[in-house]
């Protein structure tokens, strides 16, 4: 048969080669490379759980970046902004009453804070308004921002005043204390500005005078508003009226 590897018959049979049997050698992994998977997936387990941490806290970064960096308009607060921020110390205050209390009470809102001396001048009458009409300015935030008035002497405040105050926090501090925290800006007075207090208790921005003489600068107001407004807007995801 045409092709057919069958010998004719009578032929003698092939006689077999004796050759190596041929192995192929795999040579064995070093101790570095069997640990290499392990430690690659040690980096990405690492990287995942740094990825989850980075998610969580993205609403928290995203806040603070807003209203700290991005500003898409030029300068778009109108207060000056306090860099480093500057914790509210272990200071001492009394209420009207003589009632001894700790400024650190105050943490857990935010605080718009006037400083003034009990006799409160013209600037001051117009302050303890502005607070006022800010804070009822912010709407449904409202409960979420105190204000607060910070007498520098041991004198009666008048009682015309009183009605006025009904809803603020009034309490009396010893000013050289009181300038290791707050301070006015170059060539102002203590009593010049608007403070704003973070709810971690950080003095954290200082509008600049927005009372001259006698009258309101309303169109100074009404940046200082807006600036509280976007406060209120970044911070809304984490905090809530009220102190723990």
């Amino acid at each position: 048969m045409s092709g057919s590897n069958s010998l004719p018959p009578g032929a003698p049979l092939p006689v077999p080669v004796d050759e190596p049997l041929g192995l192929t050698v795999h040579s064995l992994p070093t101790p570095e490379q069997a640990v290499q998977p392990d430690g690659q997936r040690t980096r990405r387990g690492r990287l995942k759980m740094l990825a989850v941490l980075l998610i969580c806290a993205a609403p928290v970064i995203a806040s603070y970046f807003t209203y700290y960096i991005v500003r898409p308009e030029g300068r778009r607060n109108y207060g000056e902004l306090i860099d480093p921020q500057r914790p509210l110390p272990e200071l001492g205050a009394t209420t009207l009453n003589g009632k001894p209390v700790s400024l650190r009470s105050l943490k857990g809102q935010w605080l718009l804070v006037s400083v003034a001396p009990s006799r409160c001048d013209a600037t001051c009458e117009k302050h303890l308004y502005l607070q006022r009409q800010m804070r009822e300015g912010l709407g449904k935030d409202k409960d979420r921002l105190d204000w607060v008035w910070l007498v520098t002497d041991d004198q009666p405040v008048r009682t015309e005043l009183q009605p006025a105050l009904a809803r603020a926090t009034v309490l009396r501090v010893d000013p050289q204390a009181l300038a290791q925290w707050l301070q006015p800006a170059a060539g102002r007075n203590l009593s010049d500005h608007l403070y704003v207090v973070d709810p971690l208790a950080n003095w954290m921005m200082r509008f600049q005078p927005m009372v001259q003489g006698s009258k309101i600068d309303t169109a100074s107001a009404s940046k200082a508003k807006r600036d509280l407004e976007r406060l209120m807007r970044a911070s809304a995801w984490w905090d809530t009226a009220g102190r723990d």
